[in-house]
């Protein structure tokens, strides 16, 4: 191997090794290539061309989904361990990307490339089972989302977020404003605003200028 190939097999072993196999990982560190991207960047924008899939090694990733009137919505967050499962779909099939992938936290991340993961969900037991556990999280991700959706009040919707946010941060302290809020849950400032003074007063959460504390875990 050469020096690139001992990086990227360092860096797949640590976080990896105990869900892929070692060949698997060889084969991986032949194709694919390391990327840092920081905070506020996108990883792909929706209708882009599929070409890679990460395995997250550090950093956050914010999954949102369009509708047809523009209106944008987060579904979950990327974290470290984690891929875009939900992608591979896209990508057997040749498809463009149906959500944007903004970096919430600056992000380190290995990307294999779509034209071998075919090939290694047929030759390596391993990647089919982390492929179908990830595609399983998300899907049970994404109907959580569609429940808050469907049954929960704005509060409670605002809450769950922020318990999310300081889930993946590992910190309940977040850098956050009442427009981001508003931004990722589809609604206005001056509603989040009332309701974030609300969930403040009751003691859910600590509330100053940009700066939210979560005092309560998601139930």
């Amino acid at each position: 191997m050469n020096d690139q190939e001992l990086f990227l097999k360092e860096k797949i072993t640590k976080y990896y090794s105990n869900i892929l196999e070692e060949e698997l990982i060889d084969e991986m560190v032949k194709v694919s290539h390391y990327n840092k991207i920081p905070s506020g960047e996108l990883m792909i924008d929706i209708g882009d061309e599929m070409t890679h899939i990460p395995l997250i090694l550090d950093g956050i990733v914010k999954i949102m989904r369009k509708d047809d009137n523009g209106e944008e919505i987060v579904l979950h967050f990327l974290e470290r361990g984690d891929t875009c499962a939900i992608s591979f779909a896209n990508c057997i099939n040749k498809k463009r990307s149906i959500f944007r992938g903004i970096i919430e936290k600056d992000l380190e991340a290995i990307f294999l490339p779509v034209d071998s993961i075919d090939i290694w969900l047929s030759k390596f037991k391993s990647f089919r089972h982390f492929i179908i556990d990830s595609y399983h999280f998300r899907l049970l991700e994404m109907v959580d989302t569609i429940d808050g959706l469907a049954f929960m009040n704005l509060g409670e919707r605002i809450l769950k977020y922020l318990a999310d946010k300081a889930k993946v941060n590992n910190t309940n302290d977040l850098d956050i404003t009442h427009l981001d809020i508003a931004n990722d849950l589809n609604t206005s400032r001056v509603v989040i605003s009332r309701i974030v003074k609300q969930l403040h007063d009751e003691n859910k959460i600590y509330s100053t200028r940009n700066k939210i504390r979560v005092l309560i875990p998601e139930k």
